[in-house]
């Protein structure tokens, strides 16, 4: 299974740039509630203000909530203009832009709630204060942070709590040492405790976006992976073979390995019209991937009247009994193409499966001109020697010793495994071979 070089390479190269962008997108979806989380806090500064009833400095806080509207008005319109410019373009700048305006955003937001917290620690309330006027005034902080940590931009978050943090620290500490500078009914023991739930809660916020833009990241790699390797192997396969890691580099693993050849087809070549050969080919080819996909196999290749397999999926018993399914499928699905060919006064078609286990590299091989995902190493040099011997012996399926192991009290009821005579064309230190077939009856 290969692909072309130019593909693989886009997909390589877009992998990693669909992570930013998808989470860009976040941001951007994020951004567009800029508005309405500003006019929220509009209306906080609106009821602080009415709160005072001007008794303490109406006009700062009248110049602040205009001040912030129009900013926060004019950001709102410059992002969608940005957005627009972005549809229409394409462009970087505009992706540079968009994130300028999202530093404007979290600098407005520090210093709005700056401003908030220190006009309530340094002026206060000359009368009629009480603790509802003292919670309206730190609700801006909180709610800032919160609206930039849903922006999912870990570094503004945290630039938006230290500048926050320092600014509120600063001013306790420059009012301990001249405690006259504290508005009226205002409390270092009520505002210590105020800081570090502010605090603590930047440390949670900050948290909970790194270990949600971690979580995004991880998806969109793996939904990245899953697309990339659905290019070679079927979209099931695709889909565990990403969660168990993927295989989009190159890397050893325990495989199944299955090869499939067409015993007497040098002679059907000889004896058949080319359209009745090539027909038969065919249809041994479409039984045989329906077959190994059906049972999360992977087809590797064609070569020539043969077909290699691997299993890949799960663990090593599970990739042999998956292996085993689907050579039993292929015999039952045989037999039923045979009958249609023998209607059709064509001769039957026999087969040889040979199935081995073994670690291997398996993955996509680049070589920059063609992709190929495929597996590679000395199991598959046994398996090519333990099919020849299956073939020379007349077995329509056998396995060696490795995968009989794995299959050891699974084997479906009616099977069982003979040990085949050792052959000459294979080294002592090669796995036995056994035939898998079906047990005779004992005469009563």
């Amino acid at each position: 299974m290969d692909q072309d070089h130019d593909g693989s390479r886009r997909l390589e190269t877009n992998g990693h740039g669909e992570a930013a962008s998808a989470l860009r997108l976040l941001q951007a979806a994020s951004g567009r509630r800029l508005l309405a989380m500003h006019a929220l806090i509009v209306v906080v500064l609106l009821a602080t203000a009415q709160n005072y009833d001007g008794s303490i400095h109406p006009i700062s806080h009248w110049i602040v909530l205009v001040a912030y509207a129009l900013c926060s008005l004019g950001l709102g319109l410059a992002e969608r203009w940005d957005r627009n410019g972005k549809e229409r373009t394409g462009s970087g700048f505009a992706s540079r832009r968009a994130e300028g305006l999202a530093w404007a955003s979290t600098a407005l937001n520090a210093g709005v709630a700056i401003y908030v917290e220190i006009e309530h620690l340094l002026v206060g309330a000359a009368a009629g204060f009480d603790d509802a006027a003292g919670a309206v005034s730190k609700l801006p902080a909180f709610l800032l942070l919160l609206q930039t940590g849903l922006t999912m931009r870990v570094s503004h978050t945290v630039a938006f709590a230290a500048a926050v943090t320092l600014a509120w620290s600063g001013t306790i500490l420059l009012a301990i040492r001249q405690e006259a500078l504290l508005g009226p009914h205002v409390s270092l023991s009520d505002e210590a405790p105020a800081l570090l739930t502010f605090i603590a809660a930047s440390f949670v916020v900050v948290d909970g976006v790194r270990r949600l833009r971690g979580a995004v990241t991880m998806a969109l790699r793996l939904e990245h992976e899953r697309t990339m390797l659905a290019r070679f192997v079927p979209g099931s396969v695709a889909v565990e073979l990403a969660r168990e890691g993927g295989l989009g580099t190159v890397r050893e693993r325990h495989a199944c390995l299955f090869a499939l050849d067409i015993r007497g087809f040098s002679a059907l070549t000889r004896e058949q019209p080319r359209q009745q050969v090539v027909q038969a080919l065919l249809d041994i080819r479409a039984l045989a991937h329906a077959s190994v996909t059906q049972h999360d196999g992977i087809v590797d290749k064609y070569i020539g009247d043969g077909v290699l397999a691997h299993f890949l999926v799960g663990s090593p018993e599970r990739q042999a009994r998956a292996a085993l399914d689907a050579a039993l499928t292929i015999r039952v699905r045989l037999d039923a193409l045979n009958q249609k060919r023998r209607m059709g006064n064509l001769p039957p078609l026999a087969i040889t499966i040979a199935l081995h286990a073994g670690h291997v590299l398996a993955g996509v091989f680049d070589d920059g001109l063609r992709a190929e995902f495929t597996v590679l190493g000395p199991a598959m040099n046994m398996l090519a020697r333990l099919e020849a011997q299956a073939k020379s012996e007349d077995l329509a399926l056998a396995a060696s010793d490795d995968v009989v192991k794995l299959l050891a009290g699974r084997l479906p009821p009616g099977l069982r495994t003979i040990r085949a005579a050792a052959n000459d064309a294979v080294t002592e230190s090669a796995p036995s071979l056994y035939a898998i077939t079906h047990e005779v009856p004992v005469p009563a």
